[in-house]
């Protein structure tokens, strides 16, 4: 037997027990018997809620409701999910980019283990900070990681309702910023090379240069293109979120109009489309594979220009953008970057396609 009112222990389980009244006996027989909890204290805590419950709906004979026993025992329990778990809601929730985080997790838990959210501390993640620091990771790849489990953590927490300190917070990295190093940029000239060599190579993968160097995209807006998102008509492509792929910010969904070599790469790349996507080579089970695109794209760029990147082409395009004194806000536009300058730059709809036009031709490579 249990102590609490209207419980009983079998087997190790408290169960709700209870007489019901004549007046409500067609709703739900003689007797309500349903499992509790394996735990005393959870167990009378239930039985309580279930028992006002009950108490109000049968308060006045001539009109009982029937109360669902199960939903409020259900309701009342207290969630016990794995940071893992968490990962998965938070993400099926948030529109951001699933990449950055889920590498961040699986490192994470592979070092601590998969465990309830409220059982990590800051110990633990000193400890994940500084294991990501021995393998090699430069400090802002390693502020990043924390950063994704810190939201994780957040939202956990808030879920829980939980009154506890997140661990993951204003973390210390040893030696933060000092190891960055200054990525380089491509001058005019090695551009004009570049995509000379790319359209005339007639490797999609070289054509990749041209359209990053005159969009300003990130590698996997481009590489992520379907044959839809491309309006050769009016010289234009829509960067949006799609089943394989999702934009990094809400800012970075956009048009962007095609001017110069971009224009010419993009009519050699729908040619060679497939499937409905202009590079579905790398095109996966789990999305558009960024990272074998960076890969073999740079084996050629690092090889040619010294050391530059696919991803120099997006700081170059900045540089040019400001080298015309084009306005701050269309910058960030161009590039779907977040304005964090202006709090009225999110307000309004923004450039119209055609004042972007204007700025890109003012920088594009003849």
């Amino acid at each position: 037997m249990s102590h609490n009112q209207y419980t009983l222990l079998r087997s190790g389980t408290h169960y709700y027990n209870r007489r019901v009244p004549k007046s409500a006996v067609h709703l739900y027989g003689h007797f309500i018997r349903t499992a509790l909890s394996n735990r005393a204290e959870e167990a009378a805590e239930l039985a309580v809620r279930v028992t006002k419950a009950l108490d109000a709906s049968w308060a006045n004979p001539d009109r009982v409701f029937k109360v669902d026993v199960e939903a409020i025992i259900a309701s009342a329990k207290p969630r016990c999910a794995s940071l893992s778990e968490f990962t998965d809601e938070y993400l099926s929730l948030k529109s951001v980019e699933q990449k950055p985080i889920l590498l961040a997790v699986q490192t994470f838990v592979g070092l601590l283990g998969d465990r309830p959210v409220e059982d990590y501390s800051r110990e633990d993640v000193k400890a994940f900070a500084a294991h990501l620091l021995r393998k090699g990771n430069k400090t802002a790849t390693v502020r990043r990681r924390l950063v994704c489990i810190s939201a994780i953590l957040n939202y956990a927490f808030a879920e829980l309702e939980l009154e506890k300190r997140n661990p993951a917070s204003r973390i210390l990295i040893k030696g933060e910023g000092r190891d960055t190093s200054h990525r380089g940029t491509f001058t005019l000239d090695q551009l004009r090379q570049g995509y000379e060599e790319a359209i005339s190579s007639g490797s999609d993968v070289r054509l990749l240069m041209p359209l990053l160097g005159e969009t300003g995209c990130r590698l996997g807006e481009i590489v992520g293109l379907r044959t839809c998102d491309v309006d050769l008509n009016e010289q234009v492509i829509f960067i949006r979120p799609h089943q394989f792929r999702r934009l990094k910010t809400a800012g970075s969904e956009r048009t962007l109009p095609l001017v110069g070599y971009a224009l010419g790469a993009m009519e050699l790349a729908l040619r060679k489309a497939d499937h409905g996507f202009l590079f579905p080579r790398y095109l996966g089970d789990q999305g558009v594979k960024t990272t074998h695109a960076s890969n073999a794209v740079n084996v050629w760029l690092k090889k040619q220009f010294n050391g530059l990147t696919a991803h120099s082409l997006r700081h170059t395009m900045r540089d040019r953008l400001r080298a015309v004194t084009t306005p701050l806000e269309m910058i960030d536009q161009i590039g779907g970057w977040s304005s964090i300058n202006s709090i009225g730059a999110s307000y309004g709809q923004g450039y119209s396609v055609d004042m972007v036009r204007e700025w890109m031709e003012k920088v594009k490579v003849e």
